[in-house]
């Protein structure tokens, strides 16, 4: 569920050209399981040894420490002596005399790059726990640095796009056949790639990276749909997993379409929070006191720039992109708020297209991780085949959440024609790992509270900790104390709490909203603004 943002490629960009450079390993290594199984858990027992890898440094500025790798990984795990693919890897190796093994840390996604995560989480730890382990980052197949990397259809989300509310059944079928028709790119471009770009895959790559550090069992740090992807791999490999923390959960049980409509309705709260919060601020930006007329005020800036794009650059899709960041992260409010208020108070278009080349634009990287979300939501589960489901469904949350219902629609809408016929998702409940660690805010948007409750029930012991009325979303690491501890005590020693009620084991308060301040003196909190960038949106 990752949307495609300018900021996001800047930050990814940091480690992509040293990867490049990286050695691969000489082995082939290999699993055990069908990619399409997940009825019973992988005999981690069966799989050939691999040939330890072969790091090389490729530090940078902010995390001099930083080493990088390759790993090859078969396309097809029901045929491991087949083609291969290959992952980018990276990592912060331990310096403690005694390790805790492999920290795997993923950002989510589908489609995000997970290389620059190793040196944030190593950074961002206390330094006496983060040496005590290797923190590992990597490239899913088909994504960034790993080989081969899809890209569907380049320059696909090029403005100005016609309006994401389709206002006539004419503008419908154009928007239906445009989907439609990455999806049939998709299929010819990459069709040897896309019956192996599942979940399901994904989680057994984790496995064969687990091999190539020779460590027995993995710890795991996911973020968004990085919590999908380590319980997915918890299931097929229970005796590998040591430490399990998710943070910002999917809710398996609406894999992918449920979810989806699930979003549309908590962003458009979020838009309506952040409405308010500008509101609030009036002798800052100018745009009233009345939460209801600021949110109206923002819809009269969607019908000007329909009639003229802003720039030329920005129509009303574009500014829904733009947007749309906003509800993950409420430091990004200051920059949102100070280009709303110069378009609509000022007529500034250059700030308003400032502020979606900052928070929206899509490069290279984007292409990519959109063709990567695609691929792996369309093949991990059924979507309507019926345009009728998908046309009511969406009308319906419309009416009620207007921000961004036909704008997610068109996000999702080649899985209403993808070229690979689906799986079906992966049951993920488990009594059989040690008990996780899952972190969730009330008010998260692009993966809704209900997700973290559910995925607390079906893994038997898990702690639940909940950012009371926080609407950020990843969590720890990102400036809450209060959330951190409970993740640093669990990496610790595997402390959980208990006895929380209400559903959780433990509360913390939220952040504080972000203060009011000029366009031009906007700032975010550091800690909060790298993790955010890293993890990307829609998420």
């Amino acid at each position: 569920m990752t949307k495609r943002a300018g900021m996001v490629v800047a930050v990814g960009a940091t480690v992509a050209g040293l990867v490049a450079a990286a050695p691969s390993t000489a082995s082939t290594p290999s699993a055990s399981t069908s990619s399409a199984s997940t009825s019973s858990t992988a005999s981690a027992g069966t799989a050939p040894a691999v040939a330890p890898l072969k790091w090389t440094g490729c530090g940078t500025k902010s995390y001099p420490a930083l080493q990088c790798s390759t790993v090859r990984t078969p396309l097809d795990h029901d045929d491991p002596s087949g083609r291969q693919i290959t992952l980018a890897l990276s990592r912060i190796p331990h310096t403690a005399k005694t390790s805790q093994g492999p920290l795997l840390v993923n950002p989510g996604g589908p489609g995000g790059s997970g290389l620059s995560m190793a040196g944030f989480v190593a950074g961002s730890l206390p330094a006496k726990l983060a040496a005590q382990y290797d923190v590992i980052g990597f490239d899913p197949r088909g994504v960034g640095k790993s080989t081969p990397a899809l890209d569907c259809v380049p320059k696909y989300f090029e403005p100005v796009r016609p309006d994401s509310v389709p206002d006539s059944y004419e503008a419908e079928r154009t928007a239906r056949d445009r989907a439609a028709s990455f999806a049939a790119a998709c299929g010819e471009k990459h069709g040897d790639l896309l019956p192996y770009m599942d979940t399901v895959s994904s989680a057994k790559d984790l496995d064969v990276i687990r091999r190539a550090v020779a460590a027995p069992r993995i710890n795991y740090l996911g973020y968004s749909y990085g919590t999908y992807l380590g319980a997915v791999y918890a299931k097929l490999y229970p005796e590998r997993v040591r430490r399990l923390v998710l943070d910002s959960v999917v809710d398996p049980d609406g894999v992918w379409y449920e979810d989806n409509l699930g979003q549309d309705h908590a962003f458009d709260a979020r838009h309506k929070a952040f409405a308010a919060w500008v509101a609030k601020h009036d002798a800052t930006y100018g745009l009233g006191s009345d939460p209801a007329a600021v949110e109206a005020a923002w819809y009269r800036m969607r019908d000007a720039v329909k009639e003229r794009p802003a720039a030329g650059r920005v129509g009303p899709g574009e500014l829904e992109d733009t947007f749309m960041p906003g509800g993950y992260y409420n430091g990004y409010w200051p920059h949102l708020a100070g280009a709303f208020a110069a378009y609509v108070n000022d007529g500034d278009e250059k700030a308003l297209a400032t502020a979606y080349e900052n928070f929206a634009a899509v490069g290279t990287s984007g292409d990519n991780g959109y063709s990567v979300y695609t691929a792996v939501q369309c093949r991990d589960a059924g979507w309507p085949r019926n345009w009728n489901t998908w046309r009511n469904d969406t009308w319906r949350t419309h009416r009620k959440a207007p921000f961004m219902t036909w704008n997610n629609t068109w996000y999702n809408a080649p899985c209403a024609t993808w070229p690979v016929e689906p799986l079906k998702p992966v049951r993920v409940s488990n009594d059989r790992i040690p008990p996780a660690l899952i972190l969730q805010a009330t008010d998260d948007a692009a993966t809704p509270y209900e997700g973290g409750v559910t995925m607390a029930r079906k893994l038997k012991g898990s702690s639940l900790v909940v950012e009371q009325g926080g609407g950020n979303h990843g969590i720890t690491l990102s400036g809450n104390d209060c959330l951190d501890a409970h993740l640093v005590d669990y990496l610790t020693d595997g402390t959980l709490p208990t006895g929380g009620g209400s559903g959780a084991d433990a509360f913390c308060d939220a952040l504080p909203e972000p203060k009011a301040t000029p366009a031009t003196k906007a700032a975010t909190d550091t800690r909060g603004k790298t993790l955010h960038g890293l993890l990307g949106f829609r998420g």
